[in-house]
C-alpha cells in the first residue's frame, strides 16, 4: 500500500481498500499465466503486478528499454505493469519483424489513451476493415491532392513564401522556431485537406497548434504510461483527461470547417480530402448502405489523424534541423554554397535533389539523429509467429525500438555523432541505407511518407537558401543543447535561434 499511496496520494481508504483487491486480482492472475512464460523470449523476472517498472525510467522509456536490450538480446520480453510486452532492438530484429513478417506484426496495439479517443476509428489506432479501407481512402486521396503531385509542390512553395516573411518580420533578432513552422506545415495539411489556408494571426490557429503540442508531450509522460499499463487508474491521471478534452476540441473545430464546406460542396468538383468522403459518405446513404465506414466516427478521427501525424513529427525535424545548422556552422556553410551553386536565387522544386547531395545527406541525418519516434508505433502480433528462435503468441504487444536502428553501431560509423556523411560515399554522392526508417517499415509504413520527404526538403532547402541560422547574441554553438524533452516523439528543448537574411 505504501507503493498505491506514492503513485496515487490523497486516495481516501475507501478507494485504497478497491485498489488492494485489485492488486490481489492482478497478482492471483499473474500467477495463473506464469507457466507461458517460458514460451516468450528472455528478460529481467517480473514483480507480481508491477512487472519490470521497478527498473524502467518512465521519463526516459526508450532508453530504459534499449539498456535492457544490451542484456537480454535484440528480442527480449519486458513486463510493462501485468501486460507483456516483446522488444525488437536494432536493424536485423526489426526489419525481420515488420519487413519480412510484414503481416504477422502488422496489427496496431491500440494503448487506452489512444482507445479513449479514437474509439477503433480513423487510421492509425484501427485495425481489421476500418484501417484497411481508410488507409486506401487516405492514401488515394493524399495522392490526388498532394503527394507526389504539382499540386502538392505548388502548396508548399506558396506556404514557404509565407513563412519566409514571417521569419524575416523578426529583423534577424532571437525568436522561437516552433510556432512559425507549425502555421507552415499545418497550412499544407489544411489545404490537402479543406482547401482551405489559416492567417497566421489567427487566435483559433494558434490554440489548435498548441492543443496539438501539448497533447505530443502528454501521450509520453510517466502518468499516462501508468494509465496504459494500469486502466483502472483512470480517475486519478488528471493528463488522461486533458488529452481528450484537447481532442474533443479538435473534433469540435474539424466539424465547425466542415459544415461550412458541406454548404458549398460540388460533387462534380471536390476541393480536397474532406469533400471526397462527404461525397462517399452522401453515395453510401443514398445507396441505402447501413454498415458504411464512411460515417462521422471515421471522418472525425481520420481527419485528425491525417493532421497529428502530418504535423508534429514534420515540424519537429524542422526544429531540429535548424537547431543542428545553427550548432554546427560548418555543415550549414557547405550546405549554402552548395544550394548557392545548383540552385541560385530561384525557388528550390523537389527535382534538385538530385544535384544536391550534400544538402540530402544533412536532411536525412538530421532525421536519422533527432530521431524523433524513439519507439515506433506499437504493433501486435496477428498470429502465433516465431522470431529469432523464439515464439510469440497471437495478441503480444509489440515494442520496435526505431531509435535502436538509427543509432545502431553495426549500420552507422559515428552513430551518437552528426554526420552527414553517414549519406555520402567517398565520391561525395548521397547513398541510400536500408536501416534508415524514421518512417517505419512494413505494413505500417507511414501513408505520408512521400509528403513529408518532400516538405522537408523543400522547406530546409528554402529557409537555409535565403537565411542564416545562428544562436543568439552572447550564445555560442557549444551552448546549444541537444537534449531532447521527451514525449510521444522527441523534440529540442525550448530555445531561439536568430535568421539572417542572406540576400
Amino acid at each position: 500500500m505504501a507503493l498505491v499511496g506514492a503513485l496515487l496520494p490523497g486516495l481516501s481508504f475507501t478507494v485504497g481498500m478497491v485498489v488492494a483487491f485489485l492488486l490481489l486480482f492482478l497478482v492471483i492472475s499473474y500467477f495463473s499465466s506464469s507457466k507461458d512464460q517460458g514460451k516468450y523470449p528472455p528478460g529481467p523476472k517480473p514483480l507480481p503486478l508491477l512487472g519490470n517498472l521497478h527498473i524502467l525510467d518512465l521519463k526516459n522509456t526508450y532508453m530504459s528499454l534499449w539498456k535492457l536490450s544490451k542484456q537480454y538480446g535484440p528480442v527480449y520480453t519486458v513486463h510493462m505493469g501485468p501486460r507483456t510486452v516483446v522488444v525488437l532492438s536494432g536493424y536485423k530484429a526489426v526489419k525481420e519483424a515488420l519487413v519480412n513478417l510484414s503481416e504477422e506484426f502488422g496489427e496496431r496495439d491500440i494503448s487506452p489513451i489512444f482507445q479513449d479517443f479514437n474509439e477503433g476509428y480513423g487510421i492509425v489506432f484501427s485495425n481489421g476493415e476500418n484501417w484497411k479501407e481508410m488507409r486506401r481512402f487516405a492514401l488515394s486521396n493524399l495522392r490526388d491532392f498532394g503527394m507526389g503531385k504539382k499540386r502538392g509542390e505548388e502548396l508548399i512553395t506558396e506556404e514557404i513564401k509565407y513563412l519566409k516573411e514571417e521569419i524575416e518580420r523578426f529583423g534577424g533578432k532571437p525568436f522561437e522556431t516552433k510556432l512559425p513552422l507549425a502555421m507552415a506545415i499545418s497550412n499544407v495539411i489544411a489545404l490537402i485537406v479543406y482547401s482551405i489556408r489559416f492567417e497566421y494571426n489567427s487566435p483559433k490557429f494558434h490554440r489548435a497548434i498548441v492543443r496539438a503540442n501539448e497533447n505530443a508531450k502528454l501521450v509520453g509522460s510517466p502518468s499516462v504510461q501508468l494509465y496504459n499499463m494500469f486502466p483502472w487508474l483512470r480517475l486519478f491521471v488528471i493528463n488522461q483527461k486533458r488529452v481528450v478534452d484537447n481532442v474533443q476540441e479538435s473534433f469540435k473545430q474539424i466539424g465547425e470547417i466542415v459544415n461550412g464546406l458541406k454548404k458549398t460542396l460540388n460533387p462534380q468538383s471536390p476541393r480536397g480530402i474532406a469533400d471526397k468522403f462527404l461525397i462517399q459518405q452522401q453515395k453510401d446513404k443514398e445507396s441505402g448502405k447501413t454498415d458504411s465506414l464512411y460515417n462521422s466516427n471515421n471522418f472525425l478521427t481520420t481527419i485528425n489523424n491525417l493532421f497529428g501525424a502530418g504535423i508534429d513529427t514534420t515540424v519537429t525535424t524542422l526544429r531540429w534541423g535548424l537547431l543542428l545548422i545553427a550548432k554546427y556552422p560548418e555543415i550549414q556553410a557547405k550546405v549554402h554554397d552548395e544550394i548557392d551553386s545548383v540552385i541560385g536565387e530561384r525557388q528550390p522544386v523537389p527535382g534538385d535533389r538530385k544535384n544536391l547531395p550534400y544538402t540530402d545527406a544533412v536532411i536525412h541525418e538530421i532525421q536519422r539523429f533527432a530521431d524523433i519516434l524513439p519507439i515506433g508505433l506499437l504493433r501486435q502480433t496477428s498470429c502465433d509467429v516465431h522470431l529469432n528462435g523464439y515464439l510469440i503468441k497471437k495478441g503480444t504487444s509489440v515494442f520496435p525500438l526505431i531509435a535502436s536502428v538509427l543509432r545502431d553501431e553495426n549500420e552507422w560509423e559515428t552513430p551518437d555523432s552528426f554526420n552527414p556523411k553517414h549519406f555520402l560515399n567517398k565520391q561525395g554522392q548521397f547513398v541510400k541505407k536500408d536501416a534508415f526508417m524514421p518512417f517505419g517499415a512494413g505494413r505500417r509504413l507511414c501513408i505520408g511518407e512521400s509528403l513529408a520527404r518532400m516538405e522537408l526538403f523543400l522547406f530546409f532547402t528554402s529557409l537555409l537558401q535565403h537565411f542564416c541560422f545562428t544562436p543568439p547574441p552572447g550564445v555560442s554553438e557549444d551552448e546549444l543543447d541537444l537534449t531532447p524533452v521527451v514525449g510521444f516523439t522527441l523534440s529540442p528543448m525550448p530555445h531561439k535561434l536568430c535568421a539572417v537574411k542572406r540576400f
